[in-house]
């Protein structure tokens, strides 16, 4: 894929929107790196510092339901991703400009966090709302993929150049907050190469399977395009009829095709019910993990300390990189089942490691890189978990109309869960040691997983599957012809149109 200032292509231009995205799903340049600034440079407390990022996942948790729900309505998803990336980007520069020494003002930091998690409780149902307009529910396999090896890529890199200036101008580490709007000044430009005429608004609801939008529009027409067909019917007002009585109808009376359930109906849905618990546990076993194996590694002694932070974070963002890909490539093939299983089961199996390594009460350096190996397996299973938790969320929503609202609940189950997570590990690393606080979220995290295997079903949708093929080395060229091939008849009639 060739960077072009003047790209054209719609899933082109999501995949570098993606790449710069990738932090502010956690309020860019990674909470882990705030936290470490906060602890090494201002000298705040583990408690003044853990209340802060409880704000900032408690307020997460508090509007990512309402926060899908706007998207859900909105024709401005653009506008508000690139609202929420600009604003998240301006509070995490303050935090790293205003923070006092010892946590002065830390009422005032509190509350930038409570903002930041606000704002950024935007960005999963902004982006992906975004992508099911372009790509439609069938298209979703890959380019969430795609997206998924973005952001983590992108992550990577921005943590690793924030790490060595931090290292090189320690201690005034401030300066790897420059990574921020660097990364949000290239998220917005790409964000604002999208065109309305990309994206098809009641596909990105989950009304229909495909989009009619076109995937290529010329950027330098003086006059707009005509607007999609659909996009003409989609209620940008939201409807606070939620169910109760009767059911809401939010298109033409006359087009069964285009009603959205209710948003009542959708959350009695009892497998969005069970999903949503899933994400809950598996976020409270596997959310503290990283905390923990950092502070197992004595990585809060100076400058060693942030690069060491950096590594943690690198190794496993890298590692996504590849989990996101496998999902891409055979979770349209295999289904989606196995693979999440995968994802669900390497949090016991890291866990079990660590604590085997623990057990040796070992030093040494030989010790410690093992310890710091075991992030490959975070990598597999945030990684899967990170990608296929937005495909399944797209199947239990196909067809009613609330996609963004539906990926809000699991979202914030997942935000809750971490957040949870974050005060669980430390209260239990402190009353029965790091070994067996380890052994205890190991044992936790096979509650989400076993109840994955036993009680849900397979969800990926029969107009999504792809049979086995044998050329393993052709599978993405297979799987992007099939995309082509779902979506050509309806950009054949909007082309037409043109």
């Amino acid at each position: 894929m060739t960077l072009s200032l003047f790209t054209r292509n719609a899933k082109e231009l999501l995949t570098w929107v993606a790449l710069f995205l990738g932090e502010l799903r956690d309020g860019l340049t990674m909470i882990n790196m705030q936290n470490a600034f906060l602890l090494t440079t201002k000298h705040y407390t583990e408690k003044q510092a853990g209340l802060m990022f409880f704000t900032f996942g408690m307020s997460q948790f508090l509007f990512q339901t309402p926060a899908g729900y706007i998207m859900d309505y909105s024709n401005k998803k653009v506008m508000l991703l690139a609202t929420a990336a600009i604003v998240t980007t301006a509070l995490t520069v303050f935090t790293a400009m205003f923070a006092q020494e010892q946590g002065a003002n830390l009422g005032l930091m509190v509350f930038i966090k409570f903002l930041q998690g606000a704002v950024t409780a935007l960005i999963p149902p902004g982006l992906n709302s975004i992508t099911q307009g372009i790509v439609g529910a069938v298209g979703m396999t890959h380019q969430v993929s795609r997206n998924e090896m973005m952001n983590h890529l992108g992550t990577s890199i921005l943590v690793f150049t924030g790490c060595l200036t931090a290292y090189f101008l320690y201690p005034n580490i401030g300066w790897l907050f420059i990574v921020s709007p660097i990364a949000c000044a290239a998220t917005v430009y790409f964000l604002f190469r999208i065109k309305p005429e990309h994206i098809d608004h009641n596909a990105a609801r989950g009304l229909k399977a495909s989009s009619d939008a076109p995937d290529e529009i010329a950027s330098n027409l003086s006059k707009p395009l005509p607007t999609i067909p659909g996009n003409k019917k989609i209620q940008t007002n939201p409807s606070f009829a939620f169910g109760w009585n009767s059911s809401e109808n939010t298109e033409d009376a006359n087009d069964l095709q285009l009603r959205a359930n209710t948003p009542l109906t959708v959350l009695r849905d009892p497998l969005l019910l069970l999903f949503t618990v899933i994400c809950f546990l598996f976020h409270t076993a596997n959310g503290c993990v990283l905390p923990l194996v950092m502070q197992t590694l004595a990585l809060g002694d100076g400058r060693r300390g942030i690069v060491m932070s950096g590594m943690c974070i690198i190794i496993a963002q890298l590692t996504m990189v590849c989990s996101a890909k496998v999902c891409g490539d055979y979770s349209r093939v295999y289904g989606r089942k196995i693979l999440f299983l995968i994802g669900l089961f390497s949090v016991s199996v890291r866990c079990g490691i660590i604590v085997a390594l623990l057990s040796l009460q070992s030093e040494s350096a030989f010790v410690r890189i093992l310890l710091l190996s075991t992030q490959v397996l975070d990598g597999v299973g945030a990684g899967v978990f990170g990608t296929m938790y937005i495909l399944v969320t797209s199947d239990i929503s196909g067809g009613t109309g609330r996609f963004s609202l539906t990926l809000g609940v699991t979202t914030a189950a997942a935000s809750i869960g971490g957040t949870v997570s974050g005060y669980l590990g430390e209260m239990l690393a402190e009353d029965f040691g790091y070994s067996r606080a380890f052994g205890i979220l190991g044992a936790m995290s096979l509650v989400p997983a076993f109840s994955y295997m036993f009680l849900m079903p397979e969800t990926l949708p029969a107009d999504v599957s792809q049979p086995v093929k044998s050329p393993v080395m052709d599978g993405i060229a297979e799987e992007e012809h099939s995309e082509k091939d779902a979506e050509s008849e309806s950009k054949v009639n909007y082309t037409a149109m043109v």
